[in-house]
């Protein structure tokens, strides 16, 4: 099968859109007139982003789902994505499977697929997203505020539980496996809960390399800094069942420190409250309250008696890790 059969086959889709989809040079996008355009793009590479192990369903889920992430984490709309993508080979049940996973989340935005690249190589996969938000009501790193109130969106840690029992560090049975295994393959992209924050949050970023780490960056780029309390890693709904049963010291590693969740990190001012959690009641998301942005800059870690919590959390760097 050669590069344009295996576009065809299992990419290309009449565009419903976009004024030209695949199949042109160029794809051609008409913004609805004045929306500002959000892009990003993520890249994911085998050994890693993604264990060779993962179906392929599931890459093509989080392939999409990771950048649809980074939309969410700005309060924008998902219109639109283009895909790169490098095979080692054609396995037409791979591709099949892959694709099935990527158009399953993308019919569940309602975007389309409108453009890319495939080659020969290492399994590399590169999506850039496009969606629209108002001008003015974009969620960025940089405006939060001294006095607002960190809240993180989901559930944390349980990617990194998955991690750790691929890497024979830890144990599961079988449910719990197939849990937290879901929660790191196939995440789910907060993109109602983001778009639901505009004009009620202050700052957002998504959680990609650790809760702390991403948090590291609002709180540079906003020249701030932040008190994360302790007690919601005892109970809360941001810790899961299969989490509560790790000794404290190892799940709160884990949700402060690993990664792969793919949940909102975000600030609103104190008194926005209570439209917060209109917000996470509205879209069925759960939210829930962890610390405080500080006029103070650094990072503050503290215990359930507000006692400082010393000890070190390294998040994940693509140079250093």
């Amino acid at each position: 099968m050669g590069e344009f059969d295996l576009i065809a086959r299992f990419f290309q889709r009449p565009a419903r859109n976009a004024l030209v989809g695949v199949g042109d040079d160029c794809a051609l996008w008409q913004p609805t007139p004045g929306m500002q355009l959000a892009l990003s793009s993520d890249m994911l590479i085998e050994g890693r982003h993604f264990l060779s192990t993962v179906y392929a369903r599931c890459l093509g889920h989080k392939a999409l789902a990771v950048n649809l992430s980074d939309l969410a984490a700005c309060g924008a709309k998902p219109c639109a994505f283009t895909l790169a993508l490098a095979l080692p080979r054609v396995d037409e049940v791979w591709l099949d499977k892959f694709s099935q996973g990527l158009f399953d989340l993308a019919d569940a935005h309602n975007i389309e697929l409108i453009g890319g690249d495939t080659t020969q190589g290492p399994l590399n996969i590169c999506i850039t997203v496009m969606g629209e938000v108002p001008p003015g009501d974009a969620l960025l790193r940089h405006t939060a505020q001294a006095g607002d109130h960190i809240y993180v969106s989901g559930t944390v840690g349980d990617a990194r539980l998955a991690l750790e029992v691929f890497r024979g560090h830890h144990a599961l049975d079988a449910s719990a496996m197939t849990r937290a295994r879901a929660r790191m393959e196939m995440p789910t992209p907060r993109v109602a809960l983001g778009m639901a924050l505009r004009g009620v949050a202050n700052a957002c970023i998504d959680i990609s390399d650790g809760l702390l780490g991403d948090l590291g960056h609002v709180l540079q780029s906003s020249h701030v800094g932040a008190i994360i309390h302790t007690d919601w890693i005892e109970e809360s709904v941001a810790i899961s069942a299969d989490m509560q049963e790790l000794a404290f010291n190892k799940r709160m590693e884990f949700a402060l420190a690993g990664g792969d969740d793919y949940e909102l990190l975000f600030t609103a001012p104190a008194d926005q409250h209570e439209w917060v959690m209109q917000a996470a009641s509205d879209t069925d998301t759960p939210v829930t309250h962890i610390g405080e942005i500080t006029h103070d800059l650094g990072l503050n870690i503290v215990d359930a008696q507000g006692l400082a919590i010393s000890r070190r959390f390294a998040s994940f760097d693509h140079f250093t890790s």
